[in-house]
């Protein structure tokens, strides 16, 4: 416990947090995305060439995808619907899903993650703005983040419960369960200097009991002026968690302009924001302390440009075999300039250091939310359009 206080202190100094209006901050311009293919298509990478196909369109921002046991997958879109891919037809809503706040830009319906004894117990986990009346305690605009849990039968949610009420905490969350069955909820932690508030839970990774409960080992728990259930603190907005070959904890984590990160999450850590960041701020000047704060845990992958990060996945599978252990993350806007989202593949070396990458999918412009392996050992993409897709990754002989 001293060991993690010690790395978390951070010398208190006046800094100023410069918010930018809308109507301040330059025009973006725009490209056109690519029109969805009816064909299978196919790319030459630095591995050899590869076949991309879509397997469904007719989705609404997706934001999520999971697989269940049956191969078959599960598909989130912002706007508070769950869908079903199976034996290649896409399903209509889910029933049984609670009504979701969503804004259509950020709020709304986000991650899912089956229960870690899924094929025993049937529990979804997923997370959502919950709406609740304008000022109620806890909410933000007039909606609450929220974690809820319910048991899914094949073609409904039943036995739904809200089981994490994020009081206070701003949009848009990934979950990960732990090897220990304990859930990780990711935070934003825009606007100001939310993110280094203790007593908040904006700009966090919590640490919860898979009942909502705060486990009694989180490394706050008993500490003055720390809410129990923060794990770490200091992101900006983390937009995916996964374990990697390593067996830690990795995070992505979307930056301003430029300094998106890709994070190794160590309990009790202090990620930096909005204090340092090796991006700038939409209005141009670096972060008001720079690229590096004593007390702070760097990056261990940035991105400058930005390419506007979201899910990632570690590939193990044989499929392609040049490609087991690297690292696969979205991206929905490149430079600032939009459309211009990509799928970015990283190589490392044994130590887990990076070596190289290549952008996938740069033609199409598509933004890419996420990226899983799917049971057969190929690569699933969704791309955040309005009229999004479900496309599918595999080699060619």
């Amino acid at each position: 416990m001293q060991s993690n206080l010690h790395r978390i202190a951070i010398v208190a100094v006046a800094v100023t947090i410069i918010a930018v209006p809308a109507s301040a901050q330059p025009r973006r311009g725009g490209l056109e995305a690519a029109p969805l293919s009816d064909a299978p298509w196919d790319i030459q990478t630095a591995s050899g060439r590869i076949r991309v196909s879509v397997l469904t369109d007719g989705l609404e921002n997706p934001w999520s995808l999971e697989f269940l046991p049956d191969e078959s997958l599960l598909i989130t879109e912002r706007n508070g619907r769950l869908r079903h891919f199976k034996d290649g037809a896409l399903s209509g809503p889910i029933p049984g899903l609670p009504e979701v706040q969503a804004d259509n830009f950020i709020s709304g319906l986000h991650d899912i993650k089956l229960h870690p004894d899924f094929e025993q117990n049937r529990l979804l986990y997923w997370v959502y703005n919950k709406p609740v009346g304008e000022g109620a305690p806890g909410s933000r605009a007039g909606r609450i983040l929220t974690v809820a849990r319910g048991v899914f039968d094949g073609s409904a949610l039943t036995d739904v419960e809200d089981i994490i009420l994020a009081d206070g905490a701003s949009t848009v969350s990934r979950l990960l369960f732990l090897p220990d069955g304990t859930l990780l909820v990711g935070t934003w932690g825009e606007p100001g200097e939310m993110a280094q508030n203790k007593m908040g839970l904006s700009g966090k990774i919590l640490r919860y009991d898979e009942d909502g409960g705060i486990p009694d080992d989180n490394p706050f728990v008993g500490v003055d002026g720390y809410r129990p259930e923060i794990y770490t603190i200091g992101h900006r907005t983390p937009e995916s968690l996964v374990i990697g070959p390593d067996g830690k904890v990795w995070e992505s984590e979307m930056g301003p302009h430029g300094g998106d990160e890709v994070n190794i999450i160590e309990p009790g850590g202090n990620y930096g924001w909005p204090y340092v960041s090796l991006g700038r701020s939409y209005a141009g000047p670096y972060q008001p302390m720079g690229f590096e704060l004593e007390g702070t845990i760097p990056p261990v992958i940035n991105f400058v440009p930005s390419i506007s990060v979201t899910g990632m996945t570690f590939y193990d599978g044989e499929a392609f075999p040049d490609w087991q252990g690297n690292l696969f993350i979205g991206g929905v806007r490149y430079g600032e300039i939009a459309p211009s989202g990509r799928l970015q593949r990283i190589a490392f070396n044994e130590n887990m250091e990076e070596q190289r990458r290549e952008s996938l999918l740069v033609d199409k412009r598509w933004r890419i939310r996420d990226v899983r392996q799917g049971p057969d050992d190929l690569l699933y993409v969704i791309t955040d359009e309005r009229d999004g897709a479900l496309l599918r990754i595999e080699p060619l002989e």
